[in-house]
């Protein structure tokens, strides 16, 4: 071979001798052939792939830059200086002698290479991305080995006179042309065009260079460090990554893996049925095999059991297997190219090792020629360079997947739930649902980042202890062995730590529900003055919980302190087996650093391996739950067909419905015709399946025989109304174009008008989720505009007019369903209770047990005097009794203010996620649709203060305070000591390695070696033992700060006045006590300790190699200055990110839980393409600020990476100048410290931002424990015992606000109530009736005037010793989780005895006692386990209990039956007899036996005498009373 090359170049190819002194160079035959040919193979293998695009694509090109120019014209003179230099060659031929054949190939083999460069320049302009990764790795490759060529040339040139001028001249023209495009092509060329796009994503256009340094996203780190970024400010995603996208391949590889797998199940099921159905089928088998059968047999169905969910029969089977398959060949082109680089990264990772070996020996070997230690430096620089490249893109790659992966299966899950049928989603409700969008897909995305480790970790265990072995032997097994050992004393800890953890949930989950109660009833607590029972409540359980903690925290800081251990055991392990094991094994620095960083390599995978193994085995259970849904059956429509048939819009033919497909028809041989525009009324009983016709004709229901045909679209009005979270009028426009005369038609039809006055915004007011801040009547009336406005052929009302009033009804039967209204020509099927409107209707179907007992009209169906008779009958009366107690007073909340307050919270708790989502899009509508200024006391809710900007150095001092600061001093100094023994355990080490050096030719010491083995564990225990006694400090420390900071926020919000409570949404208080404390609780203690331990260890490193070579000291400086601002830009830009990340993902589920509810809605109405794409968009923005999140950390992490590579190639460097004056061992302590270094500066960049995200916390708890509190509880002025004696009341002029900026409520009232007097209190609503009990409870103070009750003013006592002496009867029964005896009397004041008395006259005694547990039943959440009625009496019997001398009495609007009704207004007649009572009525009946009325208007007393005075004067009071059917007084007693 080389004989022939020889020949070929006419000089020697290849000689050893060359390299064997100081001034090595290679010789020329090597460098004309192989030096030129491997940079020119590797092009022309991958150059002629870059003109694809120029042979298929259709796109017109894109326009010339100047940047294009440039790179022709220097490709063009590079192509002129090859056809130069072969001309030469000629011209020297036809001179002297044949030259060698070298001088004719090459210059054609470059003039061939440069027409493709010029070609493939050209053909790039096809694509976004102008310049050719491929282009730029060969200018790299070919200026790497010309530069051997340029250095010997320049040395031949300074040794004497060169000998071919000509060609010296063009190599260097060549060489300069080369780097010159090398330089150019670092540029992004960017075509005017492509502008606009670069502009929504710069990643599309950057070049090669830019894309693996991650340059293009430069410039949003400089933005996110000015201000804090926003969501409009992250970029878009490229075409290719958007949920659609991603999901349309997805969804076509599941649709065949999902048949195959569905015909695996048919076989599994054919074959089930084969075994079960052929009994004889074991006689020939031998006996042990049958039993064994019948053992298997008894297995299965236990393992079914599990899964049972109450349907008989094993749990249905479903479509196994297919999930993974079909991820795999979505994203296999991600996989592949990930696998590459993973491969490439972990042999690298191998080649430093070796390269520390070589350069120790370098150091050690005084004969050895200076070029081969810098030779060595560079290779270091280099691999570590390339090995950073790799990894960073194998990073980008692995989360990229990760993202992807989640998306296309949110996406599917979504789908899924939009074609779901009945059955299937019978089998999982709405929130396993969401679960598995939230928990199950984000498992998947985690498994993702980490799945190449399954055979990456294995590899690289392998590798390691190959390498090992070979250097030190047979020995290395007892360094393996220390780290196998390890592994399962982890593996127990890390079991107990998840017993305690399980544990801790559920005292967080109790505390929690405690909390949320606490909060929902607050009122109630406040007005019975019951807070400091429920706070030493919530401290038990927070007790038991901090107790959990802490031994949590000490099982943790044991395990700290085993893996810290780990390295020091297993070197010591290794390095003593291996020293004592024979005489002449002699520990050198080679051996020993090589060994190291051997180990070093070791650790990750040997970690990461268990890890990866438990999370997949966590997947494999949302595998099968992720199967089980997108496997399951889809609606089946086929049997709503769409034909034209004349004269009928609705055609029902022997139509037998069921809920599930082999369960009991509910809809049996329905035969009905519905002709076009007429109105027709289902009735029948309850249960005789009038809501399951709605759904079979909805295509809701499974099909057992017949059909349905439906001619036109439909609108459907569920009996529940669905309202989504979005403003009113984009809840009536549902999707559809606005047209602002049907618009307002439509309001005004469905008697919306009054009500938009009411909320905030009028028809922008946004409503929260499930409609929260709107009442029932409210919300059924949206729901009706919604399809009236949808302008359909054929209507489905579901009993819309049973959650209004009465007269409301009335109303919008007139104006919108009946004859006369705006949907007179349409077709309308009402689905009703109320009888008043038969007369009206076209057509009556009455239904029996889900058959059409009889229909046709009113008149025909009477004179049948069948059931439909008997139905009347029946009903009519009852109708007209409830004609007249109806009151005339819309059904609103009690007043205005107090209940819009409270309901609007769960607006405003996504108000910010909202204007993300909105934002992109509705930007200029927004512009045309501002509304005016706000005005005062509209904005309810404050938005939640987003902490933006750097954290507060305070808060970090707050925290430590709240440590302790002499446990804080000692943790430190813990650290401290860990790092300087540390750093002595490797210096120690230096030194016994080079004992090898000292003791060369003669016999090593007994003495020397027990010595050097000795010190060196104890160095390393005592580094553990440091640890072990900072991190138990740190353990106490922490749970500490958390005690203090949990007990000051509790205390703190159960004083703070109600309107506090009014102005903030719940959500908010409990994150607080949840997320926040949770933080305080764990991630804080960590992600301190974690800090702490990072910046020791690089200060330790840098100070071991400054320790080798002095100089290195002046590298760290621009180094360290360099390492602070990428940290500080990085550390702003990520924070905000991940912020946006999780603002961003909210809306998913809540969009998600929102479609599952109103499934049927969004089905009837043929929207679900819409909800899909809303969906698409929401994933998207979630998904951008992900990406542009794992973006900047591999942004920043390939800086960092270049930082710790500069610092391993001047620790190298360094060893390499100051050669003669160093040990080996000083050396191999230096680099392998510095190839450690890498890893530890990202680790301290992700911690320092991690350490600033979770500060936070105690930045949002502190603000909760600075918040205003109301008046203290108890004064130094206490009320005479047994205040107040006789009751009365006065009022003297007093005037009362909600809040400093708003109206006065009460405008100055001024009147005497009487002891034992009875008032009631009346006025429409919003006049102030709840405002006055609040003001006796001074739940609001005064704005002037005062209340005195016996002569004392209720301004100057204490507010517990004020509300323990009222008694109060609450609108709404609000009762606590606990026992039914908690519920009555929480301080355990009174005696059993006086508990069953209350209850007795509370009505109860007899129910209670019918309860096994008796007094200790247990109260469900919110008094779920109660019916309403008991709820109410429970609260009579707080009440009996008591026994103030003053009741207030919040009458209930709740659907209390006339029965309890009644029961309370006798036991309060009898019972408070003696007391002032003060009854706030909504009612007139209650209060027209009382002594005398007072009647509010607008805040004033307007009138205030007895009921009959009153009745008489024509004034307010009997204005009311006729509205409500009251004459006079007796008609009215109950």
């Amino acid at each position: 071979m080389s004989a022939a090359l020889e020949e070929f170049c006419g000089s020697v190819f290849w000689n050893a001798s060359y390299l064997a002194r100081p001034d090595a160079d290679l010789p020329v035959c090597f460098q004309q052939t192989v030096l030129v040919w491997v940079p020119l193979g590797f092009f022309w293998i991958l150059g002629p792939w870059q003109l694809l695009p120029m042979c298929k694509s259709r796109a017109k090109k894109s326009s010339v830059t100047k940047l294009y120019i440039i790179k022709q014209v220097l490709a063009a003179l590079l192509v002129l200086t090859a056809v130069a230099e072969l001309a030469l060659a000629f011209v020297e031929d036809t001179e002297q002698d044949p030259l060698p054949a070298v001088w004719y190939t090459n210059p054609s083999l470059y003039i061939t290479t440069w027409l493709l460069v010029l070609l493939i320049h050209d053909a790039r302009r096809f694509c976004l991305r102008r310049d050719s990764g491929i282009l730029f790795c060969f200018w790299t490759l070919s200026l790497l080995c010309g530069m051997l060529s340029f250095q010997s040339l320049v040395r031949r040139a300074l040794q004497g006179p060169i000998s071919d001028v000509p060609r010296f001249v063009l190599f260097f023209i060549s060489y300069g042309l080369q780097l010159l495009l090398f330089l150019v092509s670092g540029f992004s060329d960017i075509a005017p065009e492509t502008k606009e796009i670069r502009k929504k994503n710069p990643q599309v256009t950057a070049s090669f260079l830019s894309s693996i340094t991650f340059e293009w996203y430069t410039s949003m780190v400089f933005k996110g460090y000015r201000k804090p970024l926003e969501i409009e400010d992250v970029w878009e995603l490229k075409d290719k990554d958007k949920t659609k996208a991603i999901y349309a391949v997805m969804e076509k590889n599941m649709k065949t893996a999902v048949r195959k797998a569905q015909a695996e199940l048919e076989k599994r099921k054919r074959k089930k049925r084969h075994q079960e159905g052929d009994p004889d089928h074991g006689n020939n088998m031998s006996k042990a095999q049958s039993q064994d059968i019948l053992v298997l047999e008894e297995k299965q169905p236990k393992r079914k059991k599990e899964g049972d969910k109450g349907d008989s029969g094993p749990h249905k089977d479903f479509p196994r297997g297919w999930l993974v398959k079909t991820l795999c060949k979505t994203f296999w082109q991600n996989l592949v190219l990930s696998v590459a680089f993973k491969l490439v990264h972990d042999g690298l990772v191998f080649v430093s090792p070796q390269l520390l070996k070589l350069l120790i020996a370098f150091v050690s070997d005084e004969e050895s020629f200076a070029w081969q230690g810098y030779l060595y430096a560079i290779l270091l620089f280099l691999t570590a360079l390339i090995q950073s490249v790799c990894l960073q893109q194998y990073f980008t790659l692995c989360f990229q997947l990760g993202i992807n992966v989640r998306a296309s299966l949110i996406s599917a899950i979504y789908k899924k739930a939009l074609t779901m049928s009945s059955a299937t989603r019978k089998e999982s409700t709405v929130g396993e649902t969401v679960n598995l969008m939230s928990a199950d897909a984000q498992r998947f995305m985690d498994v993702a980042n980490f799945i190449h480790h399954l055979w990456s970790s294995p590899l690289q265990i392998i590798l390691s202890i190959v390498f090992l072995w070979g250097e030190l032997g047979p020995s290395v097994l007892a360094g393996i062995a220390a780290m196998v050992l390890l592994i399962p004393i982890n593996a127990f800890l890390v079991a107990k730590a998840k017993t305690i953890q399980v544990r801790n949930m559920k005292n967080k989950d109790e505390r929690m529900k405690i909390m949320s109660e606490i909060l929902n009833g607050i009122k109630i607590l406040k007005l019975f003055a019951w807070e400091p029972s429920f706070e030493k409540r919530v401290n038990e359980i927070r007790a038991r919980e901090l107790k959990d903690l802490v031994n949590f925290s000490y099982l943790q800081s044991v395990s700290i302190f085993v893996f810290t251990c780990a390295p020091v055991l297993v070197s010591l392990a290794s390095f003593a087996v291996y020293v004592l094991v024979d005489e002449n094994n002699i520990l050198d620095a080679q051996k020993a650093f090589t060994a190291i960083s051997l180990f070093n390599v070791l650790r990750s995978p040997m970690a990461m391996l268990p890890m990866v193994l438990s999370s997949l085995v966590q997947t494999n259970v949302s595998t099968a739950r992720l199967e089980r849904y997108l496997g399951g059956e889809d609606l089946d429509t086929s049997a709503i067909h769409h034909d034209p048939i004349a004269g009928s819009a609705v055609r029902f033919s022997e139509a037998t419905f069921a809920w599930e497909r082999d369960g009991n028809a509910v809809i049996r041989d329905v035969t009905l015709d519905i002709a076009p525009g007429s109105l027709v009324a289902v009735v029948g009983a309850v249960g005789s399946g009038k809501s399951s016709l709605v759904s079979a004709m909805l295509g809701e229901m499974e099909n057992i025989k017949g059909h349905i045909n439906i001619q036109g679209s439909l609108a459907y009005v569920p009996q529940q109304a669905w309202i989504q979270n979005a403003t009113l009028k984009d809840n009536i426009l549902f999707g559809s174009e606005l047209d602002e005369a049907r618009y307002q038609q439509v309001i005004k039809a469905c008697a919306l008008l009054p009500d938009l006055e009411l909320l905030p915004a009028g028809d922008q007011t946004e409503i929260g989720e499930k409609g929260i801040n709107l009442s029932g009547g409210q919300k059924q009336r949206v729901s009706l505009a919604r399809a009236v406005y949808s302008n359909a052929d054929i209507y489905v009302l579901d009993d819309p007019l049973s959650a209004v009033d009465a007269h409301v009804s009335k109303y919008l039967f007139e104006h919108v369903l009946g004859p006369k209204g705006l949907l007179q020509k349409k077709t309308r099927i009402l689905v009703t209770h109320s009888i008043s409107y038969l007369p009206q209707v076209d057509n009556i179907v009455v239904l029996v047990a889900g058959a059409v007992s009889e229909h046709g009209s009113y008149s025909t169906l009477l004179a049948n005097r069948s059931a439909f008779a008997q139905f009347l009958n029946l009903y009519g009366s009852q109708e007209e009794d409830d004609e007249d107690i109806e009151p005339c007073v819309e059904e609103g909340p009690d007043d205005v203010v107090t209940m819009t307050l409270k309901r609007e919270a769960s607006i405003h708790r996504r108000e910010f996620s909202r204007s993300l989502s909105k934002t992109s899009t509705n930007s200029w509508k927004k512009a045309q649709e501002e509304p005016p200024q706000k005005l005062k006391g509209q904005q309810l809710i404050e938005k939640e203060a987003v902490e933006t900007g750097k954290v507060k150095f305070s808060m970090y001092l707050q925290y430590l305070r709240a440590v302790g600061l002499w446990y804080s001093f000692w943790i430190a100094m813990g650290y401290v000591g860990q790092y300087v023994a540390f750093v002595g355990t490797n210096l120690w080490l230096s030194a016994w390695t080079d004992d090898a050096q000292h003791y060369l030719n003669q016999t090593y010491p007994v003495k020397q070696r027990d010595l050097r083995i000795g010190v060196f564990g104890a160095l390393g225990v005592s580094q553990a033992v440091f640890l072990l006694f900072a991190t138990i400090l740190s353990a106490q420390g922490a749970v500490r700060a958390s005690r203090v900071m949990h007990q000051q926020l509790l205390s703190n919000i159960l004083h703070v006045p109600m309107s506090f409570f009014d102005t903030t949404p719940t959500g908010r208080i409990v994150n607080r006590f949840a997320k926040d404390i949770f933080t305080i609780d764990e991630t804080i203690p960590m992600s301190f300790r974690s800090w702490l331990t990072c910046f020791m260890a690089i200060i330790s490193t840098l100070l071991m190699i400054s320790l080798a070579t002095p100089f290195f000291a002046l590298i760290i400086i621009p180094l360290g200055i360099f390492y602070y601002f990428v940290l500080r830009f990085y550390v702003s830009t990520s924070r905000q990110l991940r912020r946006l990340d999780s603002v961003t993902r909210s809306p998913i589920y809540s969009h998600f839980g929102e479609t599952v509810s109103g499934l049927s809605v969004i089905r009837a109405y043929g929207h679900q393409e819409r909800f899909l794409q809303q969906n698409e968009s929401t994933m998207d923005i979630n998904q951008k600020s992900v990406y542009s999140w794992i973006v900047s950390n591999r942004w920043l992490a390939i800086r960092l990476e270049f930082v710790g590579s500069l610092v391993v190639f001047f620790s190298a460097l360094l060893a390499v100048i100051s050669k003669g004056t160093l040990d080996g061992g000083i050396v191999g302590l230096s680099v392998s410290s510095a190839l450690n270094v890498t890893q530890t500066l990202n680790w301290l960049v992700r911690m320092s931002s991690e350490l600033e995200t979770n500060i936070v916390a105690v930045e949002r708890v502190h603000e909760y424990t600075k918040v205003k509190n109301e008046a203290p509880w108890v004064t130094e002025k206490r009320p005479p015992h047994g205040w107040p004696s006789k009751g009365e009341i006065q009022f003297v002029d007093y005037k009362v606000r909600y809040r400093p900026e708003l109206e006065l409520v009460l405008r100055g009232i001024t009147c005497n109530i009487g002891s034992t007097e009875k008032v009631g209190v009346v006025g429409r609503t919003g006049a102030g009736k709840s405002s006055l009990t609040n003001c006796l409870f001074r739940v609001l103070e005064a704005a002037g005037g005062t209340i005195v009750i016996d002569g004392v003013d209720i301004a100057t006592i204490g507010l517990h010793d004020l509300r323990q002496n009222l008694t109060i009867i609450p609108q709404d029964p609000v009762l606590f989780t606990g026992t039914l005896r908690m519920n009555l009397d929480p301080f355990d004041q009174y005696t059993d005895e006086e508990v069953w008395k209350a209850l007795e006259l509370a009505h109860l005694k007899t129910y209670v006692q019918t309860l096994p547990e008796g007094l200790l039943h247990l109260v469900s959440e919110g008094g779920e386990n109660l019916s309403v009625g008991q709820r109410q009496l429970v609260c009579l019997a707080r009440a009996l209990l008591r026994k103030a001398k003053i009741l207030i009495l919040d009458e209930a609007t709740a659907a209390v039956d006339l029965e309890t009704d009644h029961l309370i207004q006798t036991t309060i007649r009898s019972e408070f007899a003696d007391c002032t009572v003060l009854t706030i009525a909504h009612r007139l009946h209650t209060i027209m036996d009382s002594n005398r009325v007072m009647v509010l208007q607008a805040g004033r007393i307007v009138e205030y005498d007895s009921p009959e005075e009153l009745l008489k004067k024509q004034g307010i009071f009997s204005a009311m009373a006729k509205d409500a059917g009251i004459t006079n007084t007796e008609t009215t007693a109950l």
